[in-house]
């Protein structure tokens, strides 16, 4: 049986730490995503990843983060892409053409969007909004956003940022210049939104 062939490009993302491999075919469904801060994460209950576990081998390797077709990796202060971007390219060339499992058969079982009915009208809207505005701006700079909650009364919309979003300088005039401004137009009774765990 014939192979698929494997490409891997890298994509800068605003955060100077963080690089994004993108793939020619999609790792993860559309719409999840998977951040591991540490080795130890990649092997927790319910969201265990092989391939974010092997990554961590890398002593520089700081954060993984696998959505759609890309994985995101976030580098330590010292090191420079220039000296790591070949071997990691070439590790993850050969991690897919041995067909090793990105994640544990349980994560994506475990991890499937479900949509709840007794969300409200205003909670329904705003994670319209993200989806169909903000994620994909969001995604092609190698992170990706989720919503979090919604206080009816003081109009706050929290929403977690992951992967290159994480710790990125930039993340936070994101937030409040496009995310919250979005928001605020178009969906009534937003007032501010907040990231958690940035």
């Amino acid at each position: 049986m014939l192979k698929r062939p494997i490409f891997i490009y890298t994509e800068l993302s605003p955060n100077p730490n963080s690089m994004k491999f993108v793939l020619n075919f999609e790792l993860v469904p559309d719409g999840l995503s998977f951040d591991y801060p540490s080795h130890a994460s990649a092997l927790e209950e319910g969201k265990i990843s092989p391939l974010a576990a092997d990554l961590f081998q890398f002593p520089f390797v700081q954060r993984v983060f696998i959505a759609s077709n890309f994985i995101t990796l976030t580098k330590d202060e010292q090191t420079q892409w220039e000296e790591v971007l070949r071997d990691v390219k070439a590790f993850i060339k050969i991690y897919f053409e041995e067909e090793q499992p990105v994640f544990d058969q349980s994560t994506i079982s475990k991890n499937t969007v479900v949509v709840s009915a007794n969300e409200s009208e205003t909670v329904q809207k705003i994670k319209a909004v993200l989806d169909q505005y903000v994620r994909p701006a969001v995604e092609s700079d190698g992170g990706a956003i989720n919503f979090h909650s919604f206080d009816e009364a003081d109009g706050k919309v929290k929403v977690l940022l992951q992967g290159s979003c994480s710790g990125c300088p930039s993340s936070t005039l994101t937030l409040k210049a496009g995310i919250e401004n979005l928001l605020t137009r178009m969906v009534p009774g937003v007032k501010e939104v907040v990231a958690e765990g940035v």
